[in-house]
């Protein structure tokens, strides 16, 4: 097992600390507004599987009416624009998340690998990754399939195990400034893309 990179982790306090500070305004107004649409607290919370299979608890803004359980408006502006994930911060700060890393997936998934592919459990989960990237318009890919949780487990969560256990095989600096320059390319380009 390779050891957890300290620039990695020093990349991660550093980047999430100076992000709280400068998005704290911007927190407080996206959890007032969440919980006047989905009703307080406007935060989700649900466990996760983490680093070496540890459930942890991630935090999000909350997408989906309390009374209802539909997806709001103002949620699914949020979850296109990704700022749902804000509160995730908080995750990597208190050291469960990374900023890079396979996306924080519910129990039953990462947690069940076997041989090898277990490697990807070595990894906190992140924000950002490479798989992330190719499959943000998951959503609408599933709603395509005549068996949505067929497709998911055959085809797109082992293209995303094989996705991330190459990341893992080559960590590196280079690689993750790689990858937060072009999420940051994905959301200057948003607004001009008509499927997000």
């Amino acid at each position: 097992m390779k050891k957890y990179p300290v620039w990695k982790s020093v990349m991660d306090y550093g980047i999430s600390f100076v992000a709280t500070v400068v998005f704290l305004p911007l927190f407080f107004v996206l959890f007032i507004l969440a919980s006047a649409d989905t009703g307080f607290p406007g935060i989700f919370t649900q466990e996760r599987v983490g680093r070496f299979g540890k459930m942890f608890t991630v935090f999000k803004f909350k997408t989906y009416h309390s009374a209802n359980h539909q997806k709001s408006s103002f949620g699914n502006w949020m979850r296109k624009t990704r700022l749902d994930e804000l509160p995730q911060l908080f995750n990597i700060l208190k050291g469960e998340m990374s900023f890079i890393g396979p996306r924080p997936d519910i129990k039953g998934y990462y947690d069940e690998l076997d041989g090898d592919d277990r490697e990807v459990l070595n990894l906190k989960p992140g924000l950002i990754s490479e798989a992330g990237f190719k499959y943000r318009h998951e959503d609408k890919i599933l709603s395509q399939q005549k068996n949505p949780l067929k497709y998911n487990d055959e085809v797109l969560f082992p293209d995303k195990v094989k996705m991330n256990l190459e990341y893992y095989r080559n960590l590196s600096l280079k690689n993750d400034v790689r990858l937060i320059l072009k999420a940051f390319g994905v959301i200057l380009n948003l607004k001009s893309e008509k499927h997000l």
